[in-house]
């Protein structure tokens, strides 16, 4: 079964778009929870996928990505929506729950990575008949981009969510030194792309924690493979 690129677009649409947006929610819901409502007084902590979409980051980028991978095949997709504004300083404890307001972004990813690897688990019962099995090419990719997405972000490099973890649990002075990193990170994230370092960095942290999600629910790294093959031969 072959497709082409708008079928796989269709495919994917769903799963990147709540994977970027619901990830910006979480922030957004979080930081409230500990004591910042600028987001929420901004209307920012919602499940509305338009309110967080950024038109290059979440629509623009993510299909460019995907059609290349789809012609010459490899490749991260991966995208931004619009950042969810948290002033840290109205944080109850600032330094520590910027822990809990970073984490929850990758906690989303995580979440919705196991909504996903049991809509492969149901499309594989094929109790839906002729749906199964655009639900379990949707799933797979659902499972591809969280996991890509989670991963990304916890690298520690500021600004993404696992330099900020970083910063967090730093001793004062050595967090505010790596904090200073924050305005060169997307260039430093850019170069390690370019570079292919992400590459041979990411892709087995992805596959090590498709593995761990997939293993519980009884499906194998073959099968899920097998599906992202479909789409992208």
């Amino acid at each position: 079964m072959d497709l082409n690129i708008i079928q796989v677009i269709a495919i994917y649409a769903l799963p990147v778009v709540f994977a970027i947006t619901l990830h910006e929610a979480a922030h957004g819901y979080v930081a409230k929870y500990f004591g910042d409502t600028t987001a929420y007084s901004m209307g920012r902590v919602s499940l509305n996928p338009i309110r967080h979409i950024d038109p290059v980051g979440t629509v623009i980028l993510p299909l460019v990505l995907l059609a290349v991978s789809k012609l010459v095949g490899g490749g991260f997709i991966f995208g931004w929506a619009k950042p969810v504004p948290v002033n840290f300083g109205n944080l109850r404890r600032p330094k520590a729950d910027m822990l809990w307001v970073a984490a929850a972004g990758p906690a989303a990813n995580l979440v919705m990575a196991i909504f996903w690897v049991l809509m492969v688990k149901l499309a594989f019962t094929k109790v839906l008949g002729d749906f199964s099995l655009p639900l379990a090419l949707m799933g797979a990719a659902g499972v591809l981009v969280n996991a890509i997405l989670m991963v990304l972000n916890l690298l520690p490099i500021p600004p993404l969510d696992g330099g900020r973890i970083v910063v967090s649990l730093l001793p004062h002075r050595q967090a505010y030194l790596f904090s200073r990193i924050e305005p060169y990170g997307l260039f430093i994230i850019i170069g390690l792309m370019l570079l292919k370092v992400l590459d041979y960095v990411l892709w087995p942290l992805v596959k090590v924690a498709v593995g761990l999600l997939l293993t519980p629910f009884g499906i194998s790294d073959v099968d899920l493979n097998f599906l992202l093959n479909v789409m992208h031969r």
